[in-house]
């Protein structure tokens, strides 16, 4: 199988788990926004509820009543008769009646005249209904007290007044308008009736009915004989005589009853016999002479029999002539007929449509009559509801504060809030570019992944200190390992490093401690290790390792020592350290003097790797500057700190002076982290098996 095939059957499972863990990446990095940031949540959903408590503090108090309404459907019907009307139609045509301009407009009328010492204003109504019953809770609000439990019985009031209006209007006019109707159909019905009998007197329905049949029945009889006269005159024009007889003769087989004449079998006859008489005289003629008394006599019969089959052919000829005019003959005379009867079917059958379409129209007319005439002994029911089917259960109650939407009201402020909230963290995402994790990194930068180390409490205290061999940090001792692992096998054709160079981008981002703790794990594996503090302005590897610094790396650059004499055992085995020294502002001119390449190239004779712990890259030049002289950089990143912008510009600096980037180490990374595993098989270094 080739590469690309491979590719290509390997890609839907492939963009599976890459679209799975952008996901996983993209919630871990919403948890830790939301993490850092929580607060800014909290207080908009706060601000939220608050505006909202000062918007009810200034608003006027509000007051609300509620009262209860009853309608109850009690139908007297005459049997037989039919009342539906969908229930949920029901209850909604009457919550919106309740509510209607009418009512309001009637209620407040009532309360002028009848309560004019009541001050008005304005009263929000609402309607509602109890589950599984017709009974109505009428909720008023305002700001009036006494006038919007008045207002609240006026509305049911008017509503009640309004049904009994509605019903007696309704039943008049409906019954008058049914009325009118049913006179209209009642005459067309009988119009209808007229004219099917007008119809009727003047033709006889089944007796049109039997004539179509039968006139279908002889037209189509017709129409048989005629296709069968067409076929035979074709064929009589097209075959020959020989063909013809044949055609009878296997005709009359075909029926049991010899189709032929007898001159018609007598031809057939001295035409075999002719040709026997040839076959015989072909015979004789090899053995006999042509002047042969037997001979000559065969030829004069064979003469004979010719001249009589060319006598029998044209007679057969004017017989057929005439047997074709005779056909032309009987064609026309049937095509006469066949027009005549088509003339009276179509007249029968259209004289019948003529009867169907009358009785149609009749039969529509009566339905429609009967239906209207049912309808309206049924739609007398808003005469026989009962009076009192629509009644007040319950007056209005006295006003109380309305605290009821007041919930309501906060769990809506509160929801804008976290709204605003959640909107305030999305814009922060956007605005905020610094990688959080194995996966936004691989979606940012091309640069491989040497390694991820594990966030580190000690670190975050300030308290950090290095590996050891029995190190209990079992997450950090295997992060450096596999950082060991990826510099010592490298793919197949490139040599491992000897001269390993760490740096970052800014400072913070925990570069020392991952050289320090990878020289340790290198040394832990038997080879001869250098660390060499390379950051000659404030690098403070010996006090890591509890040394004193004394003269170091800036003194040899300078003229100083040599190398080998300032250069510190430390308590790991195979591990040593070379100092800072003092401090100074002239190390980029020091690290490109004829010293430190000379101490480069005696340091790779003595040791097998060789560590630099240089500055960041955008604080000082010393990295750029020693980087080309290295076998390759390991560049650290610190997990939600480093902005991407800035990594990506350090990136570059070092890719001006071809440098080799070896990978890039993702430091202080969340044991919660996206595709971090470590942490979930902790469990694995909890014991260990006796010996």
């Amino acid at each position: 199988m080739e590469p690309n095939e491979q590719d290509s059957q390997a890609a839907p499972g492939s963009d599976r788990v890459q679209r799975t863990e952008r996901f996983h990446s993209r919630l871990y990095r919403y948890q830790l926004l939301l993490r850092r940031l929580w607060w800014v949540v909290a207080s908009t959903i706060a601000l939220g509820v608050l505006a909202k408590l000062i918007m009810v503090e200034l608003a006027p108090t509000q007051y609300v009543s509620t009262g209860q309404m009853i309608v109850s459907i009690r139908l007297t019907l005459p049997e037989g008769s039919v009342y539906t009307e969908e229930w949920s139609n029901f209850l909604g045509t009457q919550m919106s009646l309740m509510q209607n301009a009418a009512v309001r407009s009637r209620a407040t009328a009532a309360l002028e005249k009848d309560r004019p010492d009541l001050l008005p204003c304005p009263v929000e109504l609402r309607v509602s209904v109890i589950p599984k019953t017709t009974i109505f809770v009428v909720r008023g609000t305002g700001i009036e007290e006494e006038y919007v439990q008045a207002y609240v019985d006026a509305c049911m009031n008017a509503y009640t007044e309004l049904k009994r209006e509605m019903r007696s209007q309704t039943s008049e006019t409906t019954l008058a308008s049914i009325t009118e109707e049913l006179g209209v159909l009642e005459r067309t019905l009988q119009r209808n009736e007229e004219e099917l009998a007008n119809f009727q007197t003047s033709n006889s329905v089944v007796l049109l009915q039997k004539q179509g049949s039968s006139a279908s029945a002889y037209l189509a009889d017709l129409n048989r004989q005629v296709a069968d006269l067409r076929t035979e005159y074709r064929l009589l024009g097209a075959l020959s005589l020989e063909q013809n007889l044949e055609r009878r003769q296997f005709a009359g087989s075909q029926s049991g009853q010899d189709a032929l004449q007898p001159a018609d079998s007598e031809y057939l006859r001295d035409k075999q016999e002719l040709a026997l008489l040839k076959a015989e005289m072909q015979e004789l003629s090899e053995h006999l002479r042509a002047r042969h008394p037997k001979m000559v006599k065969i030829a004069d019969d064979i003469v004979r029999r010719e001249r009589v089959l060319e006598l029998y052919r044209e007679q057969s000829k004017e017989q057929l002539e005439s047997r074709r005019r005779s056909l032309e003959v009987q064609l026309r005379n049937l095509e006469e007929q066949v027009a005549e009867w088509e003339g009276r079917s179509i007249e029968a059958s259209r004289k019948i449509a003529q009867f169907e379409r009358i009785q149609g129209n009749k039969d529509r007319t009566q339905a429609l009559y009967e239906r209207l005439l049912s309808t309206m002994q049924t739609l007398d029911v808003n005469k026989d509801l009962s009076s009192g089917n629509v009644s007040v259960l319950e007056p209005a109650a006295p006003a109380r504060t309305d605290l009821d939407s007041l919930p309501w009201g906060l769990a809506v402020a509160g929801l804008l809030g976290l709204a605003a909230g959640l909107g305030i963290l999305l814009l922060v995402d956007r605005l905020d570019d610094r990688i959080n994790s194995f996966t936004e990194f691989e979606e940012n930068f091309e640069e491989d992944v040497a390694g991820q180390i594990p966030h580190d409490p000690e670190a975050q205290r300030g308290t950090a200190i290095h590996l050891s061999q029995e190190d209990d940090r079992h997450a950090l001792v295997e992060a450096f390992r596999n950082l060991r692992s990826s510099l010592l096998f490298r793919p197949v054709g490139e040599k491992p490093p000897r001269l390993l160079l760490i740096t970052s981008s800014i400072p913070g981002e925990g570069k020392s401690m991952t050289a320090a703790n990878l020289a340790i794990t290198i040394a832990h594996g038997g080879m001869r290790v250098l660390l060499v503090d390379a950051d000659l302005r404030k690098g403070e590897l010996h006090r890591r390792f509890g040394m004193e610094s004394g003269e170091g790396l800036s003194e040899m650059l300078a003229g100083g020592p040599a190398w080998s004499s300032i250069v510190q055992t430390t308590r790991y085995p195979n591990l040593d350290l070379l100092p800072r020294g003092s401090a100074t502002q002239r190390s980029s001119e020091l690290f490109l003097g004829p010293n430190f390449a000379a101490f480069m190239r005696e340091a790779r004779e003595r040791y097998d790797q060789i560590i630099l712990d240089t500055p960041p890259v955008m604080a000082a030049d010393d990295a750029s500057s020693l980087a080309p002289q290295a076998d390759g950089v390991i560049f650290v990143l610190r997990a939600r700190k480093t902005s991407g912008r800035v990594m990506r510009a350090a990136l570059e600096l070092l890719y001006q002076r071809s440098t080799k980037v070896l990978g890039v180490v993702l430091n202080d990374v969340k044991a919660s982290s996206a595709n971090y595993y470590y942490y979930r098989y902790k469990d694995y270094y909890s014991s260990f098996p006796s010996k």
